[in-house]
Parts: structure tokens; sequence; C-alpha cells
């Protein structure tokens, strides 16, 4: 997608000069356009397909790039090449390898596709400080495939259930529709604060559907109907956890901070994890115990 491409290329913002690191060559066009800009010496990009690296390869020859290329786990940057003044991701991630910060000069840029498991998901901007650390804005929606790394098992709804429907799951009934939370931004806001939750939507002919809400431990499932026209919708919950009521707290959250986009979000990087914030680094998430 050329104008996704060229955003993030515009939020990195390489200057002459610069080193860059680029985590998924793909096939080699984002590596070429950095080339292009910054000379093929000041270029290193990292594949871990080997077969797609090769190909990417070829291909970055013929049009006369000669970047250094790296098959290997994107997760661990390249720290052969290290320091960057720049780095830059073509998948998105969960949590931002450390490594891509500590390759990184104190102001260096990030630019990275990042997102929360139970989906929405934007770019984000960080700048690397003395300290060891990074943060920086949210600064454009977006949809990327996972680092291969950071991906987890998605096991089909059956796989929770303990007998037949509704199984050991408490029923109960919410007003808030679940059409409410298909906002990819609320979606964003709702996965920062439930952690570990995915969601699986099941449709029917009617026009009716069952969100359900799985946790990537496998110990608790919920679902909610809905329907066209009600103003009520049935709730079934079952585990350790209250998956809607967590995904419902979570979305009143952001409902009260006047519904958020990625804008106001944020996000700091240090060697003991990651903070989402909401309009400064001071005012982390809110993540119910």
């Amino acid at each position: 997608m050329p104008t996704m491409v060229f955003s993030m290329l515009a939020a990195l913002a390489p200057e002459p000069g610069n080193r860059v690191l680029e985590i998924g060559t793909g096939t080699g066009w984002n590596a070429a356009l950095l080339c292009h800009r910054l000379g093929s010496r000041n270029v290193v990009t990292v594949e871990v397909d080997g077969d797609n690296a090769a190909d990417a390869r070829l291909r970055l020859a013929r049009a006369r790039f000669h970047p250094t290329p790296v098959v290997g786990d994107g997760a661990a940057g390249h720290p052969g090449g290290a320091p960057y003044d720049r780095v830059i991701a073509t998948c998105s991630v969960g949590r931002v390898p450390h490594a891509w910060v500590s390759q990184s000069r104190p102001g260096g840029v990030i630019v990275a596709p990042w997102g929360p498991e139970y989906g929405g998901e934007a770019v984000v901007r960080l700048t690397v400080a003395e300290d060891g650390t990074a943060s920086g804005p949210f600064v454009r929606s977006c949809a990327f495939m996972r680092l291969r790394q950071q991906r987890s098992a998605r096991p089909s709804s059956l796989e929770y259930l303990s007998g037949p429907w509704p199984a050991d799951g408490e029923t109960t009934a919410t007003s808030l529709s679940p059409e409410s939370i298909a906002d990819w931004s609320a979606m964003f806001a709702v996965g920062v604060q439930v952690p570990g939750v995915f969601p699986l939507v099941e449709r029917y002919d009617d026009g009716s559907y069952t969100l359900w809400l799985h946790d990537t431990a496998v110990t608790s499932w919920a679902t909610v109907d809905g329907e066209p026209d009600r103003t009520a919708y049935e709730v079934v919950q079952s585990g350790p956890r209250r998956l809607w009521d967590e995904v419902e707290a979570a979305f009143h959250w952001w409902d009260s901070q006047g519904r958020p986009g990625f804008d106001r979000f944020g996000l700091t990087v240090t060697p003991a994890g990651q903070t989402v914030w909401l309009d400064a680094p001071a005012q982390p998430v809110p993540i119910p115990a």
C-alpha cells in the first residue's frame, strides 16, 4: 500500500548520512527506497524467511541497490550494524523489542506498527533517550502482519467449551451493543486494558451475530449476541476471567475520555517493559489488576 509505505517513511524522516535498520525485507521495495535516499551502505534489512530474503536480494540487485541483507529474527535487530539512527518495522508488534532501542543512538527514531492482542493497531513513532528508553506518539492507524516471533495461537471456540451449550457459562445481559466495540480505535483502547484476549465473530444469515471473546491462556471465554434493533444483549461468561465485564469496563473508560483517536495515545518502552499512555507519558492507560 504505497500511501502507508510513504507515510511511515515520512514519520521516520531519514536524513542524509543516517544508518537505518529495517525489520522485514519483504519484497525489498521499502529497502530500495531507503537505499535510494541514503545509499546502500547505510541500510541494513532483516528478513526471517530465507526464500523471501533471496528473492528480495535479486530484485534489489537488478535495481542496483545493495543494502546489507540479514536472514534472522527481526526481534533481535542486527547488533553487528549498530548503532542506528533510524529503525523501521514493516510488520506489527505487540511488544517493541528492546534490542531496537539498545541498538539505536540517543535521539534516534523507531517507527513500527503496534497493536494489542484484541485488535486495533497504529504506527508509533518513538524517540530514543540517553537512558535507554524510548517514547513517542501514535501517528496513524494501520493493519500489518504480526512479527512472526510474536504471533500467538488462537484456538477455536470449541476448545473453550466444557460441554453442550452453554457449557458452564453464566448468563447475564448488557445494554452495550457489541457493535460499539467494532471501532478500530475502540478495539485498541480495549485491547490495551484487557491483555491476552482476542475476539472472533460468528455471523448468521438473518443479520445477527455472536461476538466470542477468548483468552490466550485458554481458561476463560464469553459471548455476546448481537441482534438488530435490540437494547439488551445476552451475555454468557465462563472461567476465572469475566471477559465481557473486562471489555465493557475498558470501553466505558475509553468513552469517558471522549473516545480518543490514535493521535492522543503514545507508548514508552523501557528495558523492563512498555506502557501505553493517553495525552502524556505521565498518564498511563489503566490496566486493571
